[in-house]
């Protein structure tokens, strides 16, 4: 039986250096994430948190937070949380996504991850949309997006 990301998460941040150290064994689980080098603030039920700095390597042509490192952002916390979130009986994997870029991503970013839904009885699976918004250092929403999760029940043996 493997551990859960959520027991994972609780166990490891109490650590110093935890959530660095978090954020470094779901990136050797999912290593493409580890493009934007993310640092997880919080994760519970319905809720992850996920902070990216600002590096030359996640920059575009214009010496902004590139669109796509946005968008691992949000797809990496909407795919914790929703890990975090579903029983343990269930699974789940990113259906779609659709984004907002509103301004300018300079700076430290903070991505925040939340059901969209409440997930209901899923029977043969169901669509579950997860909110992210990213925020800069001031507070201000500069990228939004919606990721649709597949939530199905686990395949039994």
């Amino acid at each position: 039986m493997s551990i859960s990301v959520l027991s994972l998460y609780r166990r490891v941040t109490r650590w110093p250096a935890g959530h660095w150290i978090f954020s470094r064994l779901v990136c050797l689980k999912a290593p493409y994430f580890a493009t934007i080098a993310p640092r997880f603030m919080v994760l519970e039920p319905g809720r992850c948190e996920v902070r990216i700095r600002d590096r030359r390597r996640v920059h575009n042509h214009i010496g902004t937070v590139h669109a796509i490192a946005l968008c691992n952002l949000a797809e990496l916390s909407a795919g914790v949380m929703t890990d975090a979130t579903i029983p343990a009986d269930m699974r789940w994997i990113p259906r779609g996504m659709t984004v907002e870029y509103l301004k300018k991503a300079v700076g430290t970013l903070h991505g925040v991850a939340t059901p969209a839904t409440a997930l209901t009885d899923a029977g043969d699976g169901q669509d579950w949309p997860v909110a992210v918004q990213v925020t800069d250092a001031a507070g201000e929403t500069v990228f939004r997006a919606c990721v649709t999760m597949w939530v199905s029940p686990r395949k039994r043996a």
